[in-house]
């Protein structure tokens, strides 16, 4: 079978296909118009001329002369010279009068005269009169018939006076003009609009065609769900019109999203803050949920005019965690470091006193050093039975060591080993420990005293320093993502510790309280089931 091959010629812009296609119906809806315009037109004018000619007739009828003029024997030799007096100043095409038989006594063609008429005379012979169009020997015209009274009222001829079809198409003709002044108004002024509604929206789509935009709509849609970065655009009035999949799982979203304002969609918190515009420094680290975000807003302008904006959210959940322990591991190096030092002061204080002979002093003085940190560490391995607790405490031991701060396990602290929520604890503990470090560093002889104890349906966690405590004030708020009483610095966001306790504690359905006595005591409780707490 032969192959066949199909050449197709490239479409036309989209602006054009428009312009032309208006163009085509503005062309026959006016076409049609004027069509119709027209007909009415040659109707009006048929109707006008049948008038004039039946007032003709019945003028012509009413006449003594004419009707005196059938009593004599030759009655042509008077209606025939009358008559065509009459049709040349009224500019009728004929003028015809005939008898009761229908014999013509006038006629334009005088060979005419006396012989029978062309067109049924039945109608004005039965006393009626007739308008309307008729073909005689002079063609096709509009003509009108009246009966001819004698002097007892019978009928006894009639009067039949019309205007060539001819003549009514040059009439219109004349009046064409006035027929077509408003379609062609309206085709110029539909065409115009055409054009400029052309010109708009080839403006508005920047140019594009049809299947441009569609491979546009496609690569964009494949663009946003394939990212990994959570993407959500607004417009002037704050109502969400684009929202990817990875931005619905970051936040929680629903998939009817699309249209809503963006404050009903949104967690409450910092997040909503940045989101919404009323925070303006880039790379905002906000808390939803459990999971750490990096959020940015950026206004969107078209022709200097601002349309809305797009939000991005980074996922920052594991790389917080990392930061966080490559915090803890630099604070465990930089205190490590620092006990380096003072282990080698210690030394060159043992060995001069080796030197000198007191060597009571000596291992007096080794055993007071060690005592310390030993008794510190067998304190948190018999009260703590989890490793990775344990791991945590010694190392925060040391990091406030370093800090000139003394970390002390109360003597409530009692944690076995199988806890379920130990990871949360891990969090929980870390938090709440370098809050207290931040606020009792720099104070000497400061210190912070760490209570974990085992309940029937939980885990109580207390930590209490020696700072300078909680103002009431801001009792509430401290535990606020983004909110903060310390000054900012290039490490990272402040204002989302104690927010990752209070996140960890509802989550679960625990509680978490602060108060003061001789500093701030922060106590938190975490449920062994989970509780599902309302919002």
């Amino acid at each position: 079978m032969p192959r066949v091959t199909f050449g197709w010629r490239r479409l036309r812009p989209l602006s054009t296909q428009i312009l032309l296609l208006q163009v085509a119906i503005i062309v026959l809806t006016v076409s049609a118009g004027f069509a119709v315009s027209l007909w009415q037109t040659r109707k009006q004018i048929d109707h006008e001329e049948g008038r004039q000619s039946l007032a003709i007739a019945r003028s012509v009828a009413s006449m003594p002369s004419v009707r005196s003029a059938f009593a004599l024997p030759h009655p042509e030799r008077v209606i025939q010279p009358l008559a065509e007096r009459i049709r040349h100043r009224t500019h009728a095409a004929f003028i015809v009068v005939a008898n009761a038989h229908g014999i013509r006594y006038s006629h334009p063609d005088p060979s005419k005269v006396g012989k029978r008429i062309s067109t049924d005379p039945s109608i004005a012979l039965a006393g009626d009169e007739y308008v309307g169009v008729q073909t005689g020997t002079l063609g096709r015209s509009v003509r009108a018939k009246t009966p001819v009274y004698g002097p007892k009222g019978a009928v006894i001829g009639l009067v039949s006076v019309g205007v060539l079809e001819s003549a009514v198409t040059a009439q219109l003709i004349s009046n064409l003009p006035l027929v077509l002044i408003p379609p062609l108004l309206g085709l110029a002024l539909g065409v115009l609009g055409s054009l400029l509604l052309a010109r708009r929206i080839k403006r508005q789509t920047f140019g594009l065609e049809p299947n441009e935009i569609a491979t546009l709509l496609e690569q964009r849609e494949a663009m946003l769900h394939g990212i990994r970065e959570g993407t959500i655009a607004t417009d002037a009035r704050g109502r969400v019109t684009l929202a990817n999949d990875e931005a619905r799982r970051l936040l929680g979203l629903a998939e009817n999203v699309v249209g809503r304002e963006l404050a009903e969609v949104v967690p409450p918190g910092h997040v909503r803050e940045v989101m919404a515009g009323h925070v303006d420094e880039p790379d905002q680290v906000v808390l939803v949920d459990d999971q750490v975000l990096v959020v940015n807003r950026m206004p969107v302008s078209v022709r200097g005019k601002e349309i809305g904006a797009v939000v991005t959210l980074r996922d920052r959940t594991e790389l917080e965690a990392l930061m966080r322990e490559l915090d803890d591991v630099q604070s465990l190096a930089e205190a490590l470091r620092a006990q380096e030092h003072e282990f080698a002061h210690r030394l060159h204080v043992v060995a001069g006193l080796i030197e000198v002979g007191r060597h009571d002093e000596a291992v007096g003085f080794i055993k007071q050093s060690s005592l310390v940190h030993q008794a510190l560490v067998a304190s948190i391995v018999e009260r703590v039975g989890d490793s990775i607790l344990v791991g945590l405490l010694l190392g925060k031991a040391a990091v406030a060591s370093e800090r000139g701060v003394e970390l002390r396990v109360g003597r409530g602290t009692r944690l076995p080993e199988d806890v379920p929520n130990a990871r949360e604890l891990v969090t929980v503990v870390a938090n709440l420990v370098d809050n207290a470090l931040d606020s009792v560093a720099g104070v000497g002889g400061g210190w912070i005293e760490v209570t974990i104890r085992d309940e029937e349906d939980g885990v109580l966690v207390r930590v209490q320093d020696s700072g300078p405590g909680v103002e009431p004030a801001v009792a509430d708020e401290i535990f606020r993502d983004g909110f903060t009483t310390k000054v900012a610095t290039g490490a990272g966001r402040r204002g989302l510790g104690l927010a990752l306790v209070s996140q960890t504690a509802r989550r679960r359905g625990g509680t978490v309280e602060v108060a003061n006595d001789g500093g701030a005591v922060f106590t938190v409780f975490l449920p062994h089931a989970r509780v599902a707490v309302p919002g």
